[in-house]
């Protein structure tokens, strides 16, 4: 009997200390506001060695402040069918109502629960990864052209850079210039991989055409993916791709496929 108690007590603290995993509710305070995200650890996920990082950015239809929304829909959906291909720490905030990712705040959210999410499971900064889909392929192109330095590989899907001018659409200020040729110069030769279907009614195809064509005229070589008859939702077929997550953490900041 004292064997069998022994025994239960070294157990114990064992088991309780047994890392959980799969999708997390986390949350992060910036300027003194509360941003409820989501982080999902692959089934073997272990705190002895360091894990690629991918941010992902959800549509508009995901906005709002339930911090669940947006792990239901793209690469969360992708993640529940075919876990073994994405071994990664997947970090996935939400934007709120009315605005777009590329909102300062909304950004500035984002990029916090990335650094949060690397610090506390022990992310590889030279392995981070930007994607998103729709108003998330949007932010994909901004944020990636802003912060190009802080990924290692970027696939926006179904976005763009001019915003469609329509009602639920925040329009920021006029474009000025080439906006496709300012963003392409932010980017470089980072390596990305665009999507879209190109029967898309809600997002143009144009808007990802003229961004490959801006990259490649920029002195990038993007690998660009247009399904024939498919409409908004390319993000599906997107990341079930079985070619992507290979391609994507094929890529390191500090080495070449």
């Amino acid at each position: 009997m004292k064997f069998i108690l022994l025994a239960s007590l070294l157990i114990l603290p064992m088991l309780h200390a047994r890392q959980e995993t799969g999708f997390l509710n986390r949350s992060v305070k910036v300027q003194g506001t509360t941003y409820k995200y989501v982080v999902y650890l692959p089934p073997d996920y272990t705190k002895s060695k360091r894990w690629p990082v991918v941010l992902f950015l959800h549509g508009a239809g995901e906005r709002g402040e339930d911090g669940l929304a947006q792990s239901q829909v793209g690469i969360g959906g992708a993640v529940r069918f075919h876990a073994d291909r994405f071994p990664a720490v997947i970090v996935m905030p939400q934007c709120r109502k009315e605005v777009w990712w590329p909102d300062p705040a909304m950004e500035a959210q984002a990029l916090a629960a990335l650094d949060a999410s690397i610090k506390e499971f022990k992310g590889d900064k030279s392995r981070v990864y930007l994607t998103g889909l729709s108003m998330g392929g949007y932010g994909t192109f901004a944020l990636g052209a802003k912060h190009a330095s802080r990924f290692a590989a970027m696939a926006p899907i179904c976005g763009g850079v001019v915003r469609p001018n329509r009602r639920g659409v925040p329009q920021g200020p006029p474009p000025t210039g080439d906006p496709y040729a300012e963003t392409a110069k932010g980017i470089g030769n980072k390596p990305i991989w665009i999507f879209h279907g190109a029967a898309d009614p809600t997002v143009p195809v144009t808007e990802s055409q003229k961004m490959r064509d801006a990259i490649k005229a920029a002195g990038g070589d993007p690998k660009y993916t247009e399904y024939p008859g498919v409409g908004h939702n390319s993000w599906d077929k997107a990341y079930n791709e079985i070619e992507f997550p290979k391609w994507l953490f094929s890529h390191s900041l500090q080495r070449k496929p």
